[in-house]
């Protein structure tokens, strides 16, 4: 039996699927993860490293990734199944990346929540003690069950009635707000201090630690090794242009997380903050920012609303790749699988959402691998297992299994078809079939070996 096209579904046009797969790409942590790394990293040295990273490594893993599926016409598991896997490519590669989505979606939801949380905190002029905030349980559960059903509603829609014509509104919208609020930030006194510190390098602050730092951001923020662009890259008609496409996603990805930092960087430095904070920079030092700006509840809540909205973009399509699995492989209705995916998601999210002083046994739970010391709560424990070491993995395996098992020649063909800049046999598909089958595995191995503790740098980060 064959899937129906209502359920496979196509993208409508590339203007469309560049919005999705940009989306998918853009979430929480281009707009607040790369300003803090770029941060503890020592600023505009760090940028430009990030930079190479993005087209050296990240763009090669993202035209491999569209190739695969488009090739296949499947998502993640039956792409790998369809070309022949075995069980430990299916393992290492289809099966963990469909594990990758649904596990970080589950926390996502969470972390999303809180960002609609504080729309309204913003509003009132109470943003302030986030601890509280986040130990609220049943606000969390509630939070995230919202955000949640928004996700379900729109992928219900399908590829191009329902992902495409929100990637079409939303990415649109959120270039917008993040051009507003970081256009009130340079306009601070002071923002040219925090300027000088995103714009001019200085490779003195530049060490191995950051290097492998940049290769890792470039690596996440794409959606690399989460089987997202597999997905996306299956719904492509055959004579689009894959390699624009590919330039296009990879090129707006970048952009916003680059203009992400003239948001956070000028009103960090404005008001005396540090660069340095980490983490918890969006939720305790930018509210306390804004609300000493003239207009800062507004701009409070325009902040936090492009990071609910990038956030949306990014879970539609988590959401799409195990719901494809079940309408590609099982052959259910596309209702059917975005209802179940969705609900189970929430339900698995449950224990991340009372991880934060709800619950003493999921805030204090604790594991542990030789090179990572003690991680503390559930959330963090999902977040490492799925969010940061298996997504290596994945990309790993899909970048070795494209390159040295499926005939690499297939993917140069979809690379081939439709891009007159990119032919069998030229400069761009030799390069590209070189940077895949060595110089891509070894910055991928070499990640994951320093994640892991091997080179005593970088650990347990």
């Amino acid at each position: 039996m064959s899937v129906s096209t209502d359920n496979r579904g196509q993208w409508g046009s590339k203007f469309g699927f560049i919005m999705a797969a940009a989306g998918s790409a853009v979430g929480l942590g281009n707009i607040w993860r790369f300003p803090y790394i770029t941060g503890q990293n020592g600023g505009g040295a760090f940028v430009m490293v990030y930079i190479l990273c993005v087209l050296l490594i990240g763009v090669p893993l993202l035209f491999t990734e569209m190739g695969l599926g488009r090739f296949t016409k499947k998502s993640t598991i039956g792409a790998f199944k369809d070309t022949g896997a075995n069980a430990v490519w299916m393992g290492a590669g289809a099966i963990l990346a469909l594990c990758v989505s649904f596990f970080v979606l589950s926390y996502y939801g969470v972390i999303a929540g809180w960002t609609v949380g504080y729309i309204y905190k913003s509003l009132i002029g109470a943003t302030a003690g986030f601890e509280a905030f986040a130990a609220n349980g049943t606000a969390a559960i509630i939070l995230s069950g919202g955000f949640m059903l928004v996700t379900v509603l729109i992928v219900l829609g399908g590829v191009s009635g329902g992902i495409e014509k929100a990637a079409k509104i939303l990415m649109p919208v959120l270039f917008i707000l993040i051009f507003v609020v970081a256009i009130r930030s340079l306009m601070l006194e002071g923002a040219m201090a925090g300027v000088e510190f995103y714009l001019k390098p200085d490779f003195s602050k530049l060490t191995a630690n950051s290097i492998l730092a940049a290769l890792g951001q470039a690596f996440f923020s794409m959606s690399i090794g989460w089987g997202i662009m597999i997905t996306y890259g299956s719904y492509l008609p055959k004579d689009s242009n894959l390699v624009e496409s590919g330039i296009y996603v990879g090129l707006m990805d970048t952009g916003i997380a680059l203009l992400s930092g003239f948001m956070i960087f000028p009103a960090v430095f404005a008001f005396g903050k540090s660069p340095e904070a980490g983490p918890t920079l969006v939720f305790q030092v930018l509210p306390d920012i804004f609300s000493t700006m003239p207009g800062g509840n507004i701009i409070g809540a325009l902040f936090f609303l492009l990071l609910m909205v990038a956030a949306l973009t990014s879970s539609i399509s988590m959401l799409e790749v195990p719901a494809s699995y079940f309408i590609d492989e099982k052959k259910w209705s596309r209702k059917k699988a975005a209802w179940f995916v969705g609900i189970a998601t929430f339900l698995v999210g449950v224990p991340s959402a009372l991880s934060h002083g709800a619950s003493d046994l999921f805030t204090n739970l604790r594991f542990s691998l030789p090179w990572t010391g003690d991680i503390l709560g559930f959330q963090n424990i999902v977040d490492y297992i799925f969010g940061t070491f298996f997504i290596v993995v994945v990309a790993l395996t899909t970048c070795l299994y494209v390159a040295w098992k499926l005939p690499i020649e297939n993917i140069v063909g979809e690379l081939d078809n439709g891009s007159p800049s990119f032919k069998a046999g030229n400069f761009a598909s030799k390069a590209f079939v070189f940077f895949i089958r060595f110089v891509c595995p070894a910055v991928i191995l070499l990640v994951l070996l320093n994640m892991m503790g091997v080179f005593g740098i970088f650990a347990g980060a």
